[in-house]
């Protein structure tokens, strides 16, 4: 006999052996073990004891059944192939749970081997889901992020996400001090965060400092980009305990020199 299927089923996550014993029970219908042993192909040959083993394995699987009646051999019979779809399926939602999990903690992963292998690690996102990526890192935090913002981007591009950021960030009391080019717009955008949590100075337009193209969050050793245009959003992070202390520097070296309003 023939078996036709051996590849595809293995590829659904059956062993060699499974694979055989399933489709010789979906070729053959009810059989007992003993007459499954001397039905299988030379190639495929097993023992009995082998034989009942996968087939207790394809029980356990739910792809097949056993039926036993008092006094007389059991009997097994392959389920409908719908079960094994069923169990493909189930293998896939746990492996999209794991890939989740995985990436809500990938960057407390990737600062434990930057730590270890004193090597930067650069991570880079785009799109939507990108940005919110980077911005829910910051929500790691365990010292004060320093920020310079770019309101007209946040306003044009990402309005809701950074509503939702505000909101957890506020909720979880993690502090921000910023420094934002002053104007009208960033005034308004400034007046709904929480004063508690956020402290801004408001720059001059006076001092030419133009306006901040790239949103830049410093934070614990990270250092995060965020640059929105029409064409493309894009995120980096850079973990680096010599590249964050640096940037740090240079924002408190801007935030003392700079006149303006602090709220």
């Amino acid at each position: 006999m023939q078996l036709s299927f051996i590849d595809d089923l293995k590829s659904s996550g059956l062993s060699s052996d499974q694979a055989v014993i399933y489709e010789l029970l979906l070729r053959q219908g009810f059989m007992p073990a003993s007459k499954l042993t001397l039905a299988l192909p030379a190639e495929y040959g097993m023992s009995r004891p082998q034989v009942y083993k996968v087939l207790d394995e394809l029980v356990t699987l739910d792809l097949i059944e056993k039926q036993e009646q008092s006094g007389k051999v059991a009997t097994f019979l392959a389920k409908h192939p719908l079960a094994l779809k069923r169990g493909v399926e189930a293998k896939k939602a746990e492996f999209d749970k794991n890939l989740q999990r995985l990436a809500g903690t990938f960057p407390q992963l990737t600062s434990l081997f930057n730590l270890t292998s004193g090597k930067p690690g650069i991570q880079y996102f785009e799109g939507k889901d990108g940005l919110w990526q980077v911005l829910e890192d910051t929500l790691t935090a365990k010292e004060e992020i320093l920020t310079y913002a770019d309101v007209e981007a946040i306003n044009t591009y990402i309005p809701e996400l950074n509503a939702e950021y505000v909101a957890l960030r506020e909720d979880k009391n993690i502090k921000k001090r910023g420094l934002v080019v002053d104007s009208p717009a960033a005034r308004k955008f400034i007046g709904s965060y929480t004063g508690a949590v956020t402290t801004t100075k408001l720059i001059p337009k006076s001092q030419n400092l133009g306006v901040f193209q790239t949103i830049i969050q410093i934070y614990d050793n990270k250092v995060s980009y965020m640059t929105m245009s029409d064409t493309h959003l894009i995120g980096i992070i850079i973990t680096d305990q010599f590249i964050a202390n640096t940037h740090k520097f240079l924002f408190e070296s801007m935030w003392a020199i700079t006149s303006g309003e602090v709220v």
